[in-house]
């Protein structure tokens, strides 16, 4: 089973930190975003992983090779300019389409859920594409979601496509099954360029009468999602981290990472060290910091040797 991580985007929402590193290389409890990705496809059963490149490309293939699982073969498509989600996906064709199905997920969040079970699911329908659903009232509001027919099929993508006929709709998590016959309708018009794979590729599948793209809506009691999108959830990650049953023996494996603080509220990285009189809570230092003496702050980041809070304003 193959899968791929989107992992070429600037990540405007994460600066300043994604001035410093890509956004999936961003350590969460030491661990970067992409190695837990990846600990958990390899956990699901997945053998083989793309990962698409371009900011700070150095920063994703350290942190992959030093904490990534050693036994998954990761390959890597560096793109000379942003290709978009559907034209990373296009790049990788020949990768991918050896896959019945294959997975692609963003790289900009954690997650856990039975992947297996979707991928079964998305067989017995004989789907083109499944997408992965949160039933999130709350949340699809501020991220947007995708509408489904009773019979499960996808009928409105966000408020950029809509035929209508919607039952139910639920907040999509990044994460979709495609089978290989997919390439087979790839936007002639967009080929070798930049674009979207759920509205400028599915999109215009839907209206088909044969159309096979659907989508499963899983609870929050099966199916765990962190977004790491903005400093804030970066942090919010950090200080209150999933379970992640896939990571052995804890996602505290990291060596030399500490939680520190009464709160245990202050995630100190491998190698960082705190001077005299250093006052910190909520809040991250990665690894080899050294926050000099006298200095305080709440709810934000030491790194690059300065602090940033997480409303992206540093403070001393």
């Amino acid at each position: 089973m193959r899968a791929m991580i989107l992992a070429a985007g600037l990540g405007t929402r994460m600066q300043p930190l994604t001035n410093l590193v890509a956004k999936p290389a961003l350590p969460v409890l030491g661990r970067p975003v992409i190695a837990w990705l990846l600990h958990f496809l390899r956990s699901q059963g997945v053998d083989e992983v793309a990962v698409n490149l371009h900011h700070h490309a150095a920063s994703m293939e350290r942190a992959i090779s030093e904490h990534g699982p050693p036994d998954l073969p990761v390959h890597y498509f560096h793109e000379e300019e942003p290709l978009g989600t559907g034209g990373g996906l296009a790049a990788a064709r020949s990768f991918l389409s050896q896959s019945d199905p294959f997975i692609v997920l963003a790289g900009d969040m954690l997650i856990d859920f039975d992947l297996r079970n979707l991928i079964r699911t998305h067989r017995e329908r004989q789907a083109l594409s499944t997408l992965l659903l949160l039933d999130d009232p709350v949340r699809k509001k501020e991220f947007g979601s995708i509408g489904l027919a009773s019979s499960g099929q996808v009928r409105r993508i966000a408020d950029r496509v809509d035929l209508g006929q919607e039952s139910t709709s639920g907040l999509f998590v990044g994460l979709r099954i495609f089978s290989p016959a997919v390439f087979d309708s790839l936007p002639k018009d967009q080929a070798g360029g930049a674009f979207e794979d759920l509205t400028d590729w599915l999109g215009p599948l839907l209206s088909k009468a044969d159309a096979s793209i659907y989508g499963e809506t899983l609870s929050s009691q099966d199916l765990q999602w962190t977004p790491i999108g903005t400093p804030a959830e970066y942090l919010a990650a950090n200080l209150d981290p999933p379970a992640a049953p896939y990571l052995s023996p804890t996602p505290m494996a990291v060596p030399g990472t500490q939680v520190l603080g009464e709160n245990r509220d202050l995630i100190l990285g491998a190698g960082a060290r705190l001077e005299e009189n250093v006052q910190l809570q909520s809040c991250v230092v990665w690894e080899n910091e050294i926050v000099p003496a006298n200095f305080r702050a709440t709810e934000g980041v030491f790194a690059g040797g300065r602090f940033y809070s997480s409303s992206k304003t540093s403070r001393e």
